[in-house]
């Protein structure tokens, strides 16, 4: 998530107080969705309003519209993966940020996300991370669901990240976190199983905090 934040931040410049809510009150006036006032984000968010009013100038820079669709999404990340293949785990975190599930991320949902993943507690995160892995939204995580977001990782970070990976090796790591996840063995893992299962095995913490850097 570093890099998308980074992309949609770097461009930003330094102006005045005063100026920087003039321009943002024209700004906002232009694009298709105007976000909610930077008041009621700075209450729902984990962000200040200075903080808030420069990634909302480095998000409205990459996407002037005021909404992001996938491929722009897909395009972004790609810049920061060039050595692997991107687009399959973009496609899973461009759903998880879109929670009105119709198909464009809005500035809030933008925030609200990154709020959750850069300064939520431990179990907000793995409640997020959770959301991101049950790909068809049915409550519970499939061995299939997480071997799809694995291999998406493996894939994105590239041949140069993993110069020996076999194709086996996303669903030997899967089948390892889901005999420690699925403590009543149905073949699904809830949320709370999840949570517990993280926060009880610190190489698996490790390794979902190691997953969390790539988003």
């Amino acid at each position: 998530m570093g890099a998308v934040v980074g992309t949609l931040t770097m461009q930003t410049k330094q102006r005045q107080p005063a100026r920087d809510k003039v321009d943002d009150e024209l700004e906002m006036t232009m694009v298709c969705h105007r976000p909610e006032g930077l008041e009621q984000l700075e209450a729902q968010t984990n962000f200040s309003k200075q903080e808030l009013q420069v990634l909302y100038r480095g998000f409205k820079n990459e996407c002037p519209s005021g909404v992001v669709n996938e491929e722009t999404f897909k395009h972004i990340y790609a810049q920061f993966f060039p050595h692997g293949d991107a687009s399959t785990y973009a496609h899973y975190l461009f759903k998880a940020f879109d929670t009105t599930n119709n198909g464009s991320i809005k500035f809030e949902e933008f925030v609200m996300g990154l709020s959750t993943l850069l300064r939520g507690s431990v179990r907000d995160k793995l409640e997020w991370t959770f959301h991101l892995y049950d790909i068809n939204r049915d409550g519970f995580i499939s061995k299939e669901e997480m071997t799809d977001i694995v291999r998406a990782i493996y894939d994105m970070m590239g041949k140069y990240t993993y110069p020996a990976l076999k194709g086996d090796v996303p669903k030997q790591h899967v089948d390892a976190f889901f005999q420690k996840m699925d403590k009543n063995k149905d073949g699904v893992v809830t949320m709370e199983e999840f949570v517990l299962a993280c926060q009880e095995d610190e190489t698996m913490m490790r390794s979902m905090q190691l997953f969390e850097n790539v988003m």
